[in-house]
């Protein structure tokens, strides 16, 4: 006869943190939101920590070179997914790693014959504003010229006038040679007020470009998630099919951390996937594994050697899991138990074993609860998505910019290795759909005021730091009619917006 599990299934916005003592200190100043990333032993310190508790998911529609990028400025850490060949997603991540040396190869690049049209085009879709012009339109091809938004100006010229008129050609561009430091080219954007760079081979070919904007940027973001050589982090996703062609090539390219994309994880492939790993590499390569919802689950990806472990089946805004196939967990609950066996495990083993919340987050208080709850850092899927800096185009839809997201069991993205069952069949049917969310703008104004909230919410409850939150939390189950009465009712609100605006 089925086991039945004891209790209801419940969700994040079923809950409320009931607020505590706070003391003069409790200003979100003072909050630390550093939390370990991969698993360690008592009185050891992570190898590695992250600076925010956000990771980005493993998903096409989300998790690109720009993502990580900017995630890892902001102290997070993107996973680059894993559903394209080995190569390209190792090519992805050796991308995002070359970035913080200071020169970036550019996926703006003109050719002279373009537009002024396709250059605006292209600069709405990247965001982007200065681009190269090489000979063959690739950022390794022969250097001709760059455009920046200084060379035009779309409300007065003519859109089809050609990138060779306007643009800034070769003979007045101050370059560096391919041997040139990164220091030496910050010396040179500064002693000769440039904006950038670039940087040529003796053939005139690029290498890449320096920014002044990325050398300010490193004085004014100080979470920013460096590894020992000043190098952004960043993970990569795998699959328990082709590990041992694709972990060998992630790894050399510079991958910090991996992870295993499943819809489930309680099973012999991820064993099988975590072993190989093991045996091939040891401790070196860190790998997180999931997804999971009960003390079972954790327990056995734990003993499995995961260096964390993910939580949540079928809570994301793009999974269909559940109503596919029935299966999953309401994500409060599942969060609740897994947190409680991984504290037991600690107590059992001395080792700790990081918690990650995947899904099932609307709101930006949902993050709090998920720490409150006893998870160390979150992977977002539909929140990331909505920024600039996400894979995707943005689109106008009936008069809204939009962006356009899919889950990764979706038929448009084809990922059906993440569904492994130890075959090579592809499934007959769907467990995620294709969809829109509302453009939100740049990912640091949007993290900023994301974490800004929970910093507060975690002063209200009067901790200055996760483990101190989820020490003091006290949270309490709302009635569907406490739902209602928790936002704006009874009342003829004069901003629509106020409403309706993803927060």
């Amino acid at each position: 006869m089925a086991t039945f599990f004891p209790g209801e299934s419940h969700t994040f916005s079923e809950y409320l943190l009931v607020p505590g003592y706070s003391s003069s200190e409790c200003i979100p100043n003072n909050v630390s939101l550093k939390t370990p990333l991969t698993r360690f032993k008592r009185g050891e310190e992570p190898e590695i920590s992250l600076n925010i508790p956000m990771v980005s998911a493993i998903m096409q529609s989300v998790s690109g070179v720009d993502m990580g990028v900017a995630l890892a400025t902001e102290g997070g850490i993107s996973f680059i997914y894993g559903s394209q060949t080995p190569e390209s997603e190792a090519a992805m991540v050796k991308a995002v790693k070359d970035h913080k040396a200071g020169f970036v190869e550019s996926d703006s690049t003109l050719t002279p014959d373009m537009t002024m049209e396709q250059v605006i085009a292209l600069k709405d879709k990247t965001g982007h504003s200065t681009m190269p012009v090489t000979d063959d339109g690739t950022p390794r091809g022969k250097l001709l010229g760059i455009v920046t938004s200084r060379d035009y100006r779309p409300s007065r010229d003519d859109h089809s006038k050609k990138v060779a008129e306007f643009m800034t050609p070769r003979a007045e561009l101050i370059v560096g040679d391919k041997d040139i430091t990164l220091k030496d080219a910050n010396d040179l954007i500064w002693d000769k007020k440039l904006n950038a760079l670039p940087v040529v081979d003796d053939n005139d070919h690029l290498v890449g470009i320096v920014f002044r904007k990325d050398y300010d940027s490193h004085k004014t973001n100080p979470n920013e998630l460096l590894d020992a050589n000043k190098r952004y982090m960043v993970g990569a996703g795998i699959n328990t099919r082709d590990y041992a062609e694709r972990v060998p090539l992630l790894v050399e390219a510079g991958a910090d951390v991996l992870c295993i994309d499943s819809s489930e994880g309680y099973s012999e492939w991820q064993k099988r996937t975590i072993e190989w790993i093991r045996a091939n590499y040891g401790d070196s390569v860190k790998v997180g594994a999931g997804n999971v919802v009960d003390a079972d689950g954790f327990r056995f990806l734990a003993d499995c050697g995961a260096d964390f472990i993910k939580v949540g089946i079928g809570g994301g805004s793009i999974c269909i899991t559940r109503e596919t196939k029935g299966i999953g967990r309401g994500q409060a609950t599942a969060l609740i138990d897994v947190c409680r066996a991984r504290d037991e495990y600690f107590e059992e083993t001395g080792v700790y074993v990081p918690v990650c919340s995947d899904g099932g987050i609307v709101y930006d208080y949902h993050m709090t609860l998920a720490l409150a709850m006893g998870a160390d850092f979150l992977m977002l899927g539909r929140y990331f998505a909505r920024f600039d800096e996400s894979p995707t185009s943005r689109v106008n839809v009936n008069g809204q910019y939009m962006k356009e997201y899919w889950g990764e069991g979706s038929a448009r993205a084809r990922n059906w290795q993440r569904y492994d069952l130890g075959g090579a069949q592809k499934l007959s049917f769907v467990e995620g759909v294709d969809s829109y969310v509302p453009y939100a703008g740049s990912l640091k104004d949007g993290v900023n005021g994301t974490l800004y909230k929970v910093k507060s919410t975690m002063c209200n409850c009067g901790a200055l730091s996760i483990p101190e939150l989820q020490e003091k939390a006290r949270l309490t189950l709302v009635s569907a009619t406490s739902i209602v009465e928790g936002g704006a009712h009874d009342v003829v609100v004069k901003d629509s917006q106020q409403t309706v605006s993803y927060n």
